[in-house]
Protein backbone atom coordinates (compact mmCIF):
# COMPACT_ATOMS: atom_id res chain seq x y z
CA UNK A 1 0.00 0.00 0.00
CA UNK A 2 1.33 3.44 -0.92
CA UNK A 3 1.61 5.92 1.92
CA UNK A 4 -0.67 8.94 1.84
CA UNK A 5 1.73 10.88 4.08
CA UNK A 6 5.10 12.17 2.93
CA UNK A 7 8.11 10.68 4.78
CA UNK A 8 9.02 13.95 6.49
CA UNK A 9 5.59 14.26 8.07
CA UNK A 10 5.76 10.60 9.11
CA UNK A 11 9.08 11.21 10.88
CA UNK A 12 7.73 14.31 12.61
CA UNK A 13 4.75 12.32 13.90
CA UNK A 14 6.92 9.33 14.86
CA UNK A 15 9.13 11.55 17.01
CA UNK A 16 6.09 13.35 18.39
CA UNK A 17 4.67 10.04 19.65
CA UNK A 18 7.86 9.29 21.55
CA UNK A 19 8.17 12.86 22.82
CA UNK A 20 4.65 12.66 24.22
CA UNK A 21 5.63 9.49 26.07
CA UNK A 22 8.75 11.19 27.45
CA UNK A 23 6.60 14.07 28.69
CA UNK A 24 4.27 11.60 30.38
CA UNK A 25 7.20 9.89 32.10
CA UNK A 26 8.57 13.21 33.32
CA UNK A 27 5.17 14.20 34.72
CA UNK A 28 4.91 10.90 36.57
CA UNK A 29 8.38 11.04 38.11
CA UNK A 30 8.08 14.69 39.13
CA UNK A 31 4.64 14.18 40.69
CA UNK A 32 5.29 10.90 42.53
CA UNK A 33 5.19 10.71 46.32
CA UNK A 34 7.52 7.79 46.99
CA UNK A 35 11.25 7.55 46.23
CA UNK A 36 10.96 4.19 44.51
CA UNK A 37 9.31 6.16 41.69
CA UNK A 38 10.87 9.64 41.83
CA UNK A 39 14.39 8.41 42.64
CA UNK A 40 14.35 4.74 41.62
CA UNK A 41 12.21 5.39 38.50
CA UNK A 42 10.39 2.08 38.88
CA UNK A 43 7.80 3.02 36.28
CA UNK A 44 6.97 3.05 32.59
CA UNK A 45 4.51 4.83 30.32
CA UNK A 46 3.09 4.32 26.84
CA UNK A 47 0.91 6.21 24.40
CA UNK A 48 -1.49 3.86 22.59
CA UNK A 49 -3.85 4.16 19.66
CA UNK A 50 -7.58 3.40 19.64
CA UNK A 51 -6.93 -0.38 19.46
CA UNK A 52 -4.35 -0.33 22.24
CA UNK A 53 -1.31 -0.56 19.94
CA UNK A 54 1.86 1.26 20.93
CA UNK A 55 2.44 4.67 19.36
CA UNK A 56 5.22 5.79 21.67
CA UNK A 57 6.99 4.53 24.76
CA UNK A 58 9.46 6.41 26.94
CA UNK A 59 12.62 5.20 28.58
CA UNK A 60 11.56 3.09 31.53
CA UNK A 61 11.52 -0.53 32.61
CA UNK A 62 12.16 -2.70 29.53
CA UNK A 63 10.32 -5.54 31.26
CA UNK A 64 7.07 -3.70 30.53
CA UNK A 65 7.81 -3.65 26.78
CA UNK A 66 4.43 -3.88 25.12
CA UNK A 67 2.80 -4.98 28.37
CA UNK A 68 0.73 -1.82 28.79
CA UNK A 69 -0.67 -2.40 25.32
CA UNK A 70 -1.60 -5.98 26.21
CA UNK A 71 -3.30 -4.83 29.41
CA UNK A 72 -5.57 -2.39 27.58
CA UNK A 73 -6.48 -5.06 25.04
CA UNK A 74 -7.22 -7.60 27.78
CA UNK A 75 -9.52 -5.11 29.55
CA UNK A 76 -11.29 -4.48 26.25
CA UNK A 77 -11.72 -8.24 25.79
CA UNK A 78 -13.22 -8.44 29.28
CA UNK A 79 -15.59 -5.49 29.09
CA UNK A 80 -15.65 -4.18 25.52
CA UNK A 81 -14.06 -1.00 24.19
CA UNK A 82 -17.04 1.09 25.33
CA UNK A 83 -16.00 0.35 28.92
CA UNK A 84 -13.51 3.20 28.53
CA UNK A 85 -15.55 6.38 28.87
CA UNK A 86 -14.45 9.97 28.55
CA UNK A 87 -13.05 11.20 31.85
CA UNK A 88 -12.58 7.66 33.22
CA UNK A 89 -9.44 6.45 34.97
CA UNK A 90 -9.02 2.68 35.14
CA UNK A 91 -6.47 0.92 37.32
CA UNK A 92 -5.51 -2.74 37.80
CA UNK A 93 -2.76 -4.89 39.28
CA UNK A 94 -4.02 -8.48 39.08
CA UNK A 95 -0.94 -10.63 38.48
CA UNK A 96 -2.84 -12.99 36.21
CA UNK A 97 -3.92 -10.09 33.97
CA UNK A 98 -0.95 -7.72 34.03
CA UNK A 99 1.53 -10.50 34.69
CA UNK A 100 3.63 -8.75 37.34
CA UNK A 101 3.45 -8.52 41.12
CA UNK A 102 0.67 -6.68 42.90
CA UNK A 103 2.86 -3.67 43.71
CA UNK A 104 2.97 -2.80 40.00
CA UNK A 105 -0.19 -0.83 39.27
CA UNK A 106 -1.33 -0.04 35.74
CA UNK A 107 -3.35 3.15 35.20
CA UNK A 108 -5.25 3.70 31.95
CA UNK A 109 -6.55 7.12 30.86
CA UNK A 110 -8.72 6.97 27.68
CA UNK A 111 -8.10 9.81 25.23
CA UNK A 112 -11.05 11.42 23.45
CA UNK A 113 -10.79 13.98 20.64
CA UNK A 114 -13.89 15.69 19.28
CA UNK A 115 -16.06 13.16 21.11
CA UNK A 116 -14.31 10.08 19.69
CA UNK A 117 -12.06 7.71 21.63
CA UNK A 118 -8.78 7.79 19.74
CA UNK A 119 -6.26 6.31 22.16
CA UNK A 120 -4.97 5.73 25.65
CA UNK A 121 -2.33 7.26 27.89
CA UNK A 122 -1.10 4.45 30.13
CA UNK A 123 1.43 4.04 32.91
CA UNK A 124 2.68 1.51 35.40
CA UNK A 125 4.44 2.27 38.66
CA UNK A 126 5.53 0.34 41.72
CA UNK A 127 3.45 1.32 44.74
CA UNK A 128 5.47 0.92 47.91
CA UNK A 129 2.83 -0.94 49.92
CA UNK A 130 -0.43 -2.50 48.76
CA UNK A 131 -1.40 -4.18 52.00
CA UNK A 132 0.69 -7.36 51.88
CA UNK A 133 1.26 -9.45 55.00
CA UNK A 134 4.65 -7.69 55.43
CA UNK A 135 5.40 -4.05 54.80
CA UNK A 136 6.55 -3.46 51.25
CA UNK A 137 6.38 -6.98 49.87
CA UNK A 138 7.10 -10.38 51.40
CA UNK A 139 9.83 -12.72 50.16
CA UNK A 140 8.22 -15.85 51.63
CA UNK A 141 4.67 -15.66 50.26
CA UNK A 142 3.15 -18.90 49.00
CA UNK A 143 -0.15 -17.61 47.64
CA UNK A 144 -1.15 -14.36 46.05
CA UNK A 145 -3.53 -13.39 48.87
CA UNK A 146 -0.51 -12.77 51.12
CA UNK A 147 0.94 -10.26 48.67
CA UNK A 148 -1.56 -7.45 49.00
CA UNK A 149 -4.75 -6.05 47.51
CA UNK A 150 -5.56 -7.54 44.10
CA UNK A 151 -7.57 -5.44 41.69
CA UNK A 152 -9.25 -6.40 38.46
CA UNK A 153 -9.89 -3.43 36.12
CA UNK A 154 -11.51 -0.81 38.39
CA UNK A 155 -12.53 2.79 37.85
CA UNK A 156 -10.95 5.31 40.21
CA UNK A 157 -12.57 8.15 38.25
CA UNK A 158 -15.78 7.96 36.28
CA UNK A 159 -16.69 10.70 33.78
CA UNK A 160 -14.13 12.97 35.41
CA UNK A 161 -15.39 12.51 38.95
CA UNK A 162 -13.53 10.55 41.67
CA UNK A 163 -15.10 7.32 42.89
CA UNK A 164 -14.63 8.16 46.56
CA UNK A 165 -15.50 4.71 47.92
CA UNK A 166 -12.70 3.17 45.83
CA UNK A 167 -10.16 5.83 46.78
CA UNK A 168 -11.03 5.47 50.47
CA UNK A 169 -10.70 1.69 50.22
CA UNK A 170 -7.25 2.05 48.65
CA UNK A 171 -6.06 4.49 51.30
CA UNK A 172 -7.23 2.41 54.24
CA UNK A 173 -5.65 -0.81 53.02
CA UNK A 174 -2.10 0.46 52.60
CA UNK A 175 0.43 1.23 55.32
CA UNK A 176 1.19 4.40 53.35
CA UNK A 177 -2.30 5.38 52.25
CA UNK A 178 -1.62 9.05 51.57
CA UNK A 179 1.45 8.24 49.48
CA UNK A 180 -0.49 5.56 47.62
CA UNK A 181 -3.12 8.07 46.57
CA UNK A 182 -0.36 10.52 45.72
CA UNK A 183 1.29 8.01 43.41
CA UNK A 184 -2.07 7.14 41.84
CA UNK A 185 -2.67 10.80 41.04
CA UNK A 186 0.90 11.11 39.70
CA UNK A 187 0.00 8.39 37.22
CA UNK A 188 -3.23 10.20 36.41
CA UNK A 189 -1.18 13.37 35.83
CA UNK A 190 0.99 11.40 33.41
CA UNK A 191 -2.16 10.21 31.64
CA UNK A 192 -3.57 13.71 31.39
CA UNK A 193 -0.25 14.96 30.03
CA UNK A 194 -0.38 12.32 27.32
CA UNK A 195 -3.98 13.16 26.56
CA UNK A 196 -3.28 16.89 26.19
CA UNK A 197 -0.17 16.39 24.04
CA UNK A 198 -1.85 13.84 21.77
CA UNK A 199 -4.90 16.03 21.24
CA UNK A 200 -2.59 18.93 20.36
CA UNK A 201 -0.88 16.72 17.77
CA UNK A 202 -4.28 15.84 16.28
CA UNK A 203 -5.26 19.51 16.24
CA UNK A 204 -2.14 20.20 14.20
CA UNK A 205 -2.23 17.36 11.67
CA UNK A 206 -5.73 15.93 11.81
CA UNK A 207 -6.79 12.38 12.55
CA UNK A 208 -6.41 10.99 9.01
CA UNK A 209 -2.82 12.19 8.62
CA UNK A 210 -1.82 10.89 12.06
CA UNK A 211 -3.36 7.48 11.39
CA UNK A 212 -1.75 7.22 7.97
CA UNK A 213 1.62 8.05 9.51
CA UNK A 214 0.96 5.43 12.21
CA UNK A 215 0.26 2.81 9.56
CA UNK A 216 3.53 3.69 7.80
CA UNK A 217 5.47 3.43 11.05
CA UNK A 218 3.96 0.07 11.96
CA UNK A 219 4.61 -1.29 8.47
CA UNK A 220 8.24 -0.20 8.51
CA UNK A 221 8.89 -1.82 11.90
CA UNK A 222 7.27 -5.10 10.88
CA UNK A 223 9.19 -5.26 7.60
CA UNK A 224 12.53 -4.52 9.24
CA UNK A 225 12.03 -7.24 11.85
CA UNK A 226 11.04 -9.86 9.30
CA UNK A 227 14.09 -9.02 7.19
CA UNK A 228 16.37 -9.42 10.21
CA UNK A 229 14.81 -12.76 11.20
CA UNK A 230 15.01 -14.01 7.61
CA UNK A 231 18.79 -13.47 7.72
CA UNK A 232 19.09 -15.93 10.65
CA UNK A 233 19.52 -19.57 9.58
CA UNK A 234 16.35 -21.57 10.08
CA UNK A 235 16.58 -23.98 12.99
CA UNK A 236 15.86 -24.74 16.62
CA UNK A 237 18.12 -23.06 19.19
CA UNK A 238 18.06 -24.01 22.86
CA UNK A 239 19.43 -23.01 26.26
CA UNK A 240 18.60 -23.78 29.86
CA UNK A 241 19.52 -22.76 33.39
CA UNK A 242 18.13 -22.68 36.93
CA UNK A 243 17.09 -20.21 39.55
CA UNK A 244 18.62 -20.89 42.97
CA UNK A 245 15.21 -21.57 44.51
CA UNK A 246 11.65 -20.31 44.83
CA UNK A 247 12.43 -18.68 48.18
CA UNK A 248 10.72 -21.37 50.25
CA UNK A 249 12.94 -24.38 49.55
CA UNK A 250 16.46 -25.11 48.37
CA UNK A 251 15.23 -26.81 45.20
CA UNK A 252 16.52 -25.19 41.98
CA UNK A 253 13.87 -23.96 39.52
CA UNK A 254 14.61 -24.96 35.91
CA UNK A 255 14.09 -22.61 32.97
CA UNK A 256 14.20 -24.14 29.49
CA UNK A 257 13.90 -22.21 26.29
CA UNK A 258 13.69 -23.20 22.63
CA UNK A 259 13.83 -20.61 19.87
CA UNK A 260 12.51 -21.69 16.48
CA UNK A 261 13.44 -19.62 13.44
CA UNK A 262 11.29 -20.38 10.41
CA UNK A 263 11.71 -18.00 7.52
CA UNK A 264 10.58 -14.55 8.66
CA UNK A 265 9.03 -15.80 11.92
CA UNK A 266 10.39 -16.64 15.35
CA UNK A 267 8.83 -18.66 18.18
CA UNK A 268 10.00 -18.70 21.79
CA UNK A 269 8.80 -21.88 23.50
CA UNK A 270 9.17 -22.26 27.27
CA UNK A 271 7.80 -25.81 27.46
CA UNK A 272 9.87 -27.87 29.87
CA UNK A 273 10.35 -25.03 32.33
CA UNK A 274 9.23 -25.57 35.93
CA UNK A 275 5.59 -25.90 36.88
CA UNK A 276 4.38 -22.99 38.98
CA UNK A 277 6.13 -23.09 42.32
CA UNK A 278 4.94 -22.65 45.87
CA UNK A 279 7.29 -19.70 46.25
CA UNK A 280 6.83 -16.39 44.50
CA UNK A 281 8.87 -16.75 41.28
CA UNK A 282 5.75 -17.14 39.13
CA UNK A 283 4.20 -14.66 36.72
CA UNK A 284 1.23 -14.25 34.44
CA UNK A 285 1.53 -15.00 30.72
CA UNK A 286 1.24 -11.32 29.78
CA UNK A 287 4.50 -10.50 31.50
CA UNK A 288 6.25 -13.52 30.00
CA UNK A 289 5.38 -12.19 26.55
CA UNK A 290 6.90 -8.85 27.55
CA UNK A 291 10.12 -10.49 28.76
CA UNK A 292 10.42 -12.48 25.54
CA UNK A 293 10.01 -9.20 23.68
CA UNK A 294 12.86 -7.67 25.68
CA UNK A 295 15.08 -10.61 24.75
CA UNK A 296 14.01 -10.41 21.10
CA UNK A 297 14.66 -6.66 20.99
CA UNK A 298 18.21 -7.10 22.33
CA UNK A 299 19.14 -8.87 19.09
CA UNK A 300 16.58 -7.76 16.50
CA UNK A 301 16.77 -4.09 15.50
CA UNK A 302 17.57 -2.91 19.05
CA UNK A 303 18.01 0.74 18.04
CA UNK A 304 14.51 1.17 16.61
CA UNK A 305 11.83 2.33 19.06
CA UNK A 306 8.97 0.00 19.92
CA UNK A 307 5.62 0.56 18.24
CA UNK A 308 2.55 -1.39 17.15
CA UNK A 309 4.43 -2.97 14.25
CA UNK A 310 7.09 -4.42 16.51
CA UNK A 311 6.94 -8.09 17.52
CA UNK A 312 4.45 -9.08 14.82
CA UNK A 313 6.87 -11.86 13.77
CA UNK A 314 7.32 -13.17 17.32
CA UNK A 315 5.21 -15.88 18.96
CA UNK A 316 5.60 -16.87 22.62
CA UNK A 317 4.49 -20.23 24.04
CA UNK A 318 4.16 -20.43 27.83
CA UNK A 319 2.38 -23.58 29.07
CA UNK A 320 -0.52 -22.95 31.42
CA UNK A 321 0.34 -23.78 35.01
CA UNK A 322 4.07 -23.19 34.52
CA UNK A 323 6.07 -20.45 36.23
CA UNK A 324 5.59 -18.42 33.05
CA UNK A 325 1.80 -18.77 32.90
CA UNK A 326 0.82 -19.11 36.54
CA UNK A 327 -2.74 -19.70 37.66
CA UNK A 328 -4.51 -18.68 40.87
CA UNK A 329 -3.46 -18.85 43.69
CA UNK A 330 0.24 -18.84 42.67
CA UNK A 331 2.42 -16.28 44.43
CA UNK A 332 4.02 -13.78 42.02
CA UNK A 333 5.86 -11.23 44.14
CA UNK A 334 9.33 -12.05 42.77
CA UNK A 335 8.24 -12.81 39.22
CA UNK A 336 11.15 -11.04 37.55
CA UNK A 337 13.86 -13.52 38.60
CA UNK A 338 12.72 -16.18 36.14
CA UNK A 339 12.20 -13.55 33.45
CA UNK A 340 15.71 -12.15 33.81
CA UNK A 341 17.08 -15.66 33.34
CA UNK A 342 14.79 -16.16 30.33
CA UNK A 343 16.28 -13.06 28.66
CA UNK A 344 19.88 -14.16 29.18
CA UNK A 345 19.07 -17.67 27.97
CA UNK A 346 17.51 -16.32 24.77
CA UNK A 347 20.74 -14.49 23.95
CA UNK A 348 22.78 -17.60 24.79
CA UNK A 349 20.59 -19.75 22.55
CA UNK A 350 21.11 -17.39 19.61
CA UNK A 351 24.79 -16.64 20.22
CA UNK A 352 26.22 -19.20 17.79
CA UNK A 353 24.28 -17.76 14.85
CA UNK A 354 24.42 -14.11 16.01
CA UNK A 355 27.90 -13.93 17.62
CA UNK A 356 28.44 -10.25 16.88
CA UNK A 357 25.10 -9.27 18.42
CA UNK A 358 25.12 -11.53 21.50
CA UNK A 359 26.70 -10.73 24.84
CA UNK A 360 27.72 -13.00 27.69
CA UNK A 361 25.26 -13.25 30.58
CA UNK A 362 24.88 -10.45 33.09
CA UNK A 363 24.56 -10.69 36.87
CA UNK A 364 20.94 -11.52 36.39
CA UNK A 365 18.61 -10.16 39.04
CA UNK A 366 17.48 -7.05 40.89
CA UNK A 367 19.32 -8.08 44.08
CA UNK A 368 16.78 -6.46 46.39
CA UNK A 369 17.39 -5.40 49.99
CA UNK A 370 14.33 -4.35 52.02
CA UNK A 371 14.70 -2.77 55.46
CA UNK A 372 11.62 -1.90 57.51
CA UNK A 373 11.04 -0.52 60.98
CA UNK A 374 9.94 2.46 63.01
CA UNK A 375 12.20 5.50 62.82
CA UNK A 376 12.88 6.74 66.34
CA UNK A 377 14.23 10.04 64.99
CA UNK A 378 10.88 10.73 63.29
CA UNK A 379 8.45 10.02 66.13
CA UNK A 380 8.29 6.31 65.43
CA UNK A 381 7.23 6.72 61.82
CA UNK A 382 7.10 3.49 59.79
CA UNK A 383 9.73 3.26 57.06
CA UNK A 384 10.19 0.80 54.22
CA UNK A 385 13.48 1.09 52.33
CA UNK A 386 13.39 -0.98 49.13
CA UNK A 387 16.45 -0.95 46.93
CA UNK A 388 17.66 -2.85 43.89
CA UNK A 389 21.42 -3.12 43.49
CA UNK A 390 23.55 -2.80 40.37
CA UNK A 391 25.89 -5.48 39.02
CA UNK A 392 28.08 -6.49 36.10
CA UNK A 393 26.97 -7.06 32.52
CA UNK A 394 28.51 -9.48 30.04
CA UNK A 395 31.27 -8.70 27.59
CA UNK A 396 30.53 -8.73 23.88
CA UNK A 397 32.46 -8.80 20.63
CA UNK A 398 33.95 -5.35 20.68
CA UNK A 399 33.91 -4.24 24.31
CA UNK A 400 33.98 -5.16 27.96
CA UNK A 401 30.75 -5.55 29.90
CA UNK A 402 29.45 -2.58 31.85
CA UNK A 403 30.40 -2.30 35.52
CA UNK A 404 27.69 -1.60 38.11
CA UNK A 405 24.66 -1.29 35.84
CA UNK A 406 21.08 -2.12 36.78
CA UNK A 407 19.84 -5.49 35.51
CA UNK A 408 18.28 -6.01 32.09
CA UNK A 409 14.63 -6.11 33.17
CA UNK A 410 14.87 -2.73 34.91
CA UNK A 411 16.38 -0.43 32.28
CA UNK A 412 16.33 3.14 33.61
CA UNK A 413 15.76 2.01 37.20
CA UNK A 414 18.30 3.55 39.61
CA UNK A 415 19.67 2.68 42.99
CA UNK A 416 19.19 5.53 45.44
CA UNK A 417 21.75 8.29 45.89
CA UNK A 418 23.35 7.87 49.30
CA UNK A 419 22.26 11.35 50.37
CA UNK A 420 18.61 10.59 49.66
CA UNK A 421 18.77 7.18 51.31
CA UNK A 422 20.39 8.44 54.51
CA UNK A 423 18.06 11.40 54.72
CA UNK A 424 14.91 9.31 54.48
CA UNK A 425 15.88 6.26 56.53
CA UNK A 426 17.69 5.57 59.82
CA UNK A 427 20.47 3.79 57.97
CA UNK A 428 24.02 4.85 57.09
CA UNK A 429 25.86 3.71 53.97
CA UNK A 430 29.52 3.67 54.86
CA UNK A 431 30.96 1.90 51.81
CA UNK A 432 29.95 1.83 48.17
CA UNK A 433 32.00 0.88 45.14
CA UNK A 434 33.00 -1.50 42.39
CA UNK A 435 33.53 -5.13 43.42
CA UNK A 436 37.00 -5.92 42.10
CA UNK A 437 37.56 -9.28 40.34
CA UNK A 438 33.85 -10.10 40.11
CA UNK A 439 33.59 -9.92 36.31
CA UNK A 440 34.44 -12.97 34.24
CA UNK A 441 37.77 -13.01 32.43
CA UNK A 442 37.75 -12.89 28.64
CA UNK A 443 39.11 -11.22 25.55
CA UNK A 444 36.43 -8.76 26.53
CA UNK A 445 36.09 -8.75 30.30
CA UNK A 446 32.75 -9.12 32.07
CA UNK A 447 31.64 -6.07 34.00
CA UNK A 448 32.18 -5.96 37.75
CA UNK A 449 29.44 -6.00 40.33
CA UNK A 450 29.06 -3.50 43.13
CA UNK A 451 29.31 -3.55 46.91
CA UNK A 452 27.49 -1.57 49.57
CA UNK A 453 27.81 -1.61 53.33
CA UNK A 454 24.84 -0.48 55.41
CA UNK A 455 24.89 0.30 59.14
CA UNK A 456 21.57 0.36 60.98
CA UNK A 457 21.14 3.29 63.36
CA UNK A 458 17.73 1.95 64.36
CA UNK A 459 16.30 -1.52 64.95
CA UNK A 460 14.85 -2.90 61.72
CA UNK A 461 13.84 -6.09 59.96
CA UNK A 462 15.63 -7.22 56.82
CA UNK A 463 14.30 -9.05 53.78
CA UNK A 464 16.56 -10.20 50.96
CA UNK A 465 16.01 -11.45 47.44
CA UNK A 466 19.34 -12.18 45.76
CA UNK A 467 19.49 -14.65 42.88
CA UNK A 468 21.73 -16.36 40.34
CA UNK A 469 24.32 -17.89 42.68
CA UNK A 470 23.86 -21.31 41.03
CA UNK A 471 23.51 -20.33 37.37
CA UNK A 472 25.97 -17.45 37.49
CA UNK A 473 26.69 -15.09 34.62
CA UNK A 474 28.19 -17.46 32.06
CA UNK A 475 30.78 -16.48 29.51
CA UNK A 476 30.67 -16.99 25.74
CA UNK A 477 33.26 -18.35 23.32
CA UNK A 478 35.83 -19.18 25.99
CA UNK A 479 35.00 -16.35 28.38
CA UNK A 480 34.83 -17.12 32.11
CA UNK A 481 31.74 -16.83 34.32
CA UNK A 482 31.23 -13.91 36.68
CA UNK A 483 31.25 -14.24 40.46
CA UNK A 484 27.97 -14.94 42.31
CA UNK A 485 26.36 -12.49 44.78
CA UNK A 486 27.07 -12.48 48.52
CA UNK A 487 25.33 -10.94 51.54
CA UNK A 488 26.77 -10.99 55.04
CA UNK A 489 25.23 -9.46 58.17
CA UNK A 490 27.34 -8.81 61.26
CA UNK A 491 25.20 -8.31 64.35
CA UNK A 492 26.26 -6.03 67.22
CA UNK A 493 27.31 -9.09 69.28
CA UNK A 494 29.68 -10.19 66.49
CA UNK A 495 27.63 -13.12 65.20
CA UNK A 496 27.27 -13.40 61.45
CA UNK A 497 24.46 -14.30 59.10
CA UNK A 498 25.06 -15.24 55.47
CA UNK A 499 21.97 -15.48 53.31
CA UNK A 500 20.66 -14.56 49.88
CA UNK A 501 16.94 -14.87 50.58
CA UNK A 502 15.23 -14.19 53.87
CA UNK A 503 12.04 -12.53 55.11
CA UNK A 504 11.65 -10.03 57.98
CA UNK A 505 14.87 -11.02 59.75
CA UNK A 506 15.04 -8.90 62.96
CA UNK A 507 18.21 -6.82 63.35
CA UNK A 508 19.31 -4.49 66.10
CA UNK A 509 20.77 -1.02 65.71
CA UNK A 510 24.46 -1.30 64.96
CA UNK A 511 24.10 -4.29 62.64
CA UNK A 512 26.24 -4.09 59.49
CA UNK A 513 24.94 -5.45 56.18
CA UNK A 514 27.50 -6.10 53.44
CA UNK A 515 26.02 -6.57 49.98
CA UNK A 516 28.04 -7.78 47.00
CA UNK A 517 26.46 -8.32 43.58
CA UNK A 518 27.70 -10.62 40.86
CA UNK A 519 29.73 -9.78 37.80
CA UNK A 520 29.06 -10.39 34.12
CA UNK A 521 30.50 -13.15 31.98
CA UNK A 522 33.52 -12.69 29.77
CA UNK A 523 33.49 -12.93 25.97
CA UNK A 524 36.25 -14.76 24.13
CA UNK A 525 39.44 -16.48 25.32
CA UNK A 526 41.18 -14.49 28.09
CA UNK A 527 44.52 -15.32 26.45
CA UNK A 528 43.52 -13.08 23.55
CA UNK A 529 43.03 -9.98 25.70
CA UNK A 530 45.21 -6.99 24.86
CA UNK A 531 47.96 -6.80 27.53
CA UNK A 532 47.53 -3.02 27.63
CA UNK A 533 43.91 -3.51 28.67
CA UNK A 534 44.94 -5.94 31.40
CA UNK A 535 47.44 -3.40 32.71
CA UNK A 536 44.77 -0.67 32.68
CA UNK A 537 42.35 -2.96 34.52
CA UNK A 538 44.89 -3.47 37.29
CA UNK A 539 45.61 0.26 37.54
CA UNK A 540 41.89 1.05 37.70
CA UNK A 541 41.30 -1.70 40.29
CA UNK A 542 38.86 -3.59 38.11
CA UNK A 543 41.05 -6.64 38.62
CA UNK A 544 43.89 -7.52 40.98
CA UNK A 545 47.37 -8.62 39.94
CA UNK A 546 46.60 -12.14 41.14
CA UNK A 547 43.52 -12.24 38.89
CA UNK A 548 45.66 -11.10 35.96
CA UNK A 549 48.26 -13.79 36.66
CA UNK A 550 45.54 -16.43 36.97
CA UNK A 551 43.71 -15.73 33.72
CA UNK A 552 45.73 -13.40 31.51
CA UNK A 553 49.29 -14.72 31.73
CA UNK A 554 50.24 -16.99 28.85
Amino acid sequence: MTSQVNPITTEIIRNAFNSIAEDMNAALIRSAYTPIIYEGKDCAVALLDDQGEVLGQSLGLPLFLGNLSLCVQIVADMHGWDYFGEGDVVFLNDSYIAGTHLNDVTVIVPIFWKGERIGFATSRAHWLDVGAKDAGQPTDSHEIYQEGMRWAPTKAYRAGEPVEDILTFLKRNSRFGDALLGDLHAQIAAGNTGKDRFCALLDRFGLETVWNARDDIFRQSAEMERQTIAAIPDGLYSAEGTLDSDGLSDTPVPVKLNVKVDGENMTVDLSGSADQTRGAVNCGATQTVSAARVAFKLLVNPKRPVDGGTFTALEVIAPEGSIFNAQEPAACSWYFSSLGLLIDLFVKAMSDVMPDDAAAAHYGDSMVLILTGYDESKNGELFVAVEANTGGWGGWNGNDGQDCLINNVNGSFRDYPIEVYENRYPIRIQKYGIRTDSGGAGKYRGGNGSFREYVLTNDASMSLWFERSQTTAWGLFGGRAGEPPEVMVTRPDGTELRALKTNAEPLEAGAVIQVKTGGGGGYGDPADRDPALVKADIENRYITESEAERFYTA
